[in-house]
């Protein structure tokens, strides 16, 4: 099975226990960008109509962005921002300089 293939048996599998909370770790990693695109609209589209709450640790800041409603930026294990929405999120220094090379 290929990447994207792993990917989505993997959630698949997580739905079929009727989750209220979905815990996902780097859903990006070793994924082609249209992959990952695709798998981030699949876990965004289980989210709004399961009513899940998704918690995702994710370094691709943009691909994270699209499916968040708070998120946290730590560095070395210490929480150093913490956005209540994605916009704060997008809009913060931080994230800037780590994140989008800016």
């Amino acid at each position: 099975m290929s990447g994207g293939e792993q990917q989505m048996l993997a959630l698949a599998r997580a739905m079929m226990s009727a989750p209220r909370l979905l815990l996902i770790d780097e859903p990006s990693v070793g994924l082609a960008p249209l992959l990952v695109s695709r798998t981030v609209d699949k876990i965004r589209e289980l989210k709004e109509s399961h009513g899940l709450t998704v918690l995702m640790a994710e370094q691709n800041f943009t691909q994270a962005i699209r499916i968040a409603d708070r998120g946290y930026v730590i560095v070395h294990g210490r929480i150093e921002f913490t956005g209540a929405s994605a916009a704060e999120l997008n809009d913060n220094e931080l994230i800037r300089q780590f994140y989008l090379g800016a």
